[in-house]
């Protein structure tokens, strides 16, 4: 049986992927993007994949700089060494005594990273890529010093960053490699976190992105482990909230959050352990990880305490007029989860609310879209619907295959963001016997 059909349509696939792809690869070209990895993505089946797809993004103009962590060397070679080393805080006390066991194991790092880049087989994808890959003394680094009564020796921190020799080095096409090191002006060495070196050296060469590899795809909704798209420095803060940095994944949204605040807009956070994840990544419309996006002048955010009065004064007049139902302040402390609002400069000019409805025969998983409120000075641009569309992604994020909506006032509205008329029948049970019919809302529902 002959399988032409079969390839045709792989060949198909490929041509449209790569045509896809076009519009990415001429954003890319000429920007600088800072890679983090740790030592446990060296050791993953898979390194040697993610080389290839450097050296892809190499060939594509890409100025690149790898910043890698040696954790699980370190940890290997300590123990060899028959040297403990305490953690504290997510940080290791470097000892003069194990500071021999860090160096050899970033060293052995960084010339395993430079050999596979070196690759030029025939057969192999790095065959015709010439690809100078530097190192060196680009990170200034000073002691961590004494916290919380723990002296951390010769742990240190980032003191600066010499962006002028990596930015030369970038210029001539060269691949900068960067090491959980850095120098002090006394000639010492200190062990550093690699989340650190990342963070610093993206701030200062002003990257365009900061991708760091990590274990997970990304990072996980709290309540069921779903992987979310997308977040703002705010919402990884309160995904932080009380949690020590004691593991890949926290560190490294930590770090995203850090970079965006700094001035890095876009950090990603992916699999190392996952085949063209970072191609996937940077050259299609989903993705495959979670993407951090810089805090805007004005953005939409989960809604907080300290919103509730803010939230107030955009309700109180639409209540006044009956176009929503009143809602008092006791009872949005409670329902604050489920609002977001719209923040512009430490103001709040829209807020907007997505309730999930009770699961019966007709509606397995729905939501309600509600109040729906705009600032008066501000309801000329779009913010209603950047509102609406935001909602509708939670809600799809979230499962959820319908929404419905009831108003007195703003059917049209909702009629021309494509929701249909319904009756209230359509409604779950439950939200039913909630109907006020002597508001006689109409009712309209969406599809998701």
């Amino acid at each position: 049986m002959s399988n032409l059909p079969f390839q045709d349509t792989m060949s198909e696939q490929y041509v449209h992927w790569f045509r896809n792809s076009a519009p990415y690869i001429n954003t890319h070209r000429g920007k600088t993007f800072v890679l983090l990895f740790g030592g446990e993505a060296v050791n993953h089946d898979n390194f040697r994949n993610i080389v290839h797809d450097i050296a892809l993004l190499h060939s594509l103009g890409i100025h690149l700089v790898l910043v890698h962590g040696a954790r699980p060397q370190i940890d290997e070679n300590l123990a060899e060494m028959g040297i403990v080393t305490p953690i504290h805080d997510g940080l290791r006390v470097t000892t003069r005594e194990s500071l021999r066991g860090v160096l050899d194991a970033v060293g052995s790092i960084r010339l395993e990273i430079e050999a596979l880049l070196s690759m030029g087989l025939a057969n192999s994808p790095m065959f015709g890529a010439r690809i100078d890959a530097v190192s060196g003394n680009f990170v200034t680094a000073k002691p961590y010093g004494v916290r919380n009564g723990v002296d951390f020796g010769l742990t240190g921190e980032v003191r600066s960053v010499d962006i002028e020799a990596i930015g030369k080095n970038l210029e001539n096409r060269h691949i900068v490699i960067l090491g959980p090191t850095g120098y002090s002006t006394t000639g010492e060495v200190f062990n550093l976190l690699a989340e650190d070196v990342a963070v610093s050296a993206a701030v200062a060469l002003k990257a365009d992105k900061l991708i760091c590899l990590g274990e997970r795809e990304g990072i996980p909704a709290k309540e069921d482990e779903r992987l979310l798209r997308e977040m703002i420095p705010n919402e990884v803060d309160q995904y932080l909230r009380g949690k020590k940095l004691d593991t890949e994944l926290l560190r490294h949204m930590n770090a995203a959050s850090d970079a965006c605040r700094s001035g890095v807009n876009r950090v990603h956070i992916i699999s190392y352990a996952r085949d063209g994840a970072l191609l996937q990544e940077l050259f299609t419309r989903d993705g495959s990880g979670t993407l951090i996006t810089h805090d805007p002048y004005e953005e939409i955010r989960q809604a907080e305490i300290e919103d509730i009065g803010g939230m107030l004064e955009l309700m109180r007049p639409l209540e006044e007029e009956g176009i929503l139902v009143r809602r008092s302040r006791e009872r949005l402390e409670t329902e604050i989860g489920h609002f977001v609002v719209i923040e512009r400069d430490g103001m709040v000019v829209g807020c907007a609310a997505l309730y999930p409805l009770p699961v019966d025969e007709k509606n397995p998983a729905s939501g309600e879209i509600a109040c729906v409120a705009i600032h008066p000075n501000y309801r000329n641009g779009d913010r209603g619907s950047e509102l609406l569309e935001f909602l509708e992604k939670r809600a799809a994020g979230r499962g959820l295959k319908k929404l419905f909506v009831l108003t007195t006032r703003t059917a049209l509205w909702f009629i021309e963001h494509g929701f249909a008329p319904a009756s209230v029948d359509e409604l779950p049970s439950e939200r039913k016997a909630l109907y006020n019919f002597q508001r006689n809302s109409k009712v309209f529902s969406k599809l998701l």
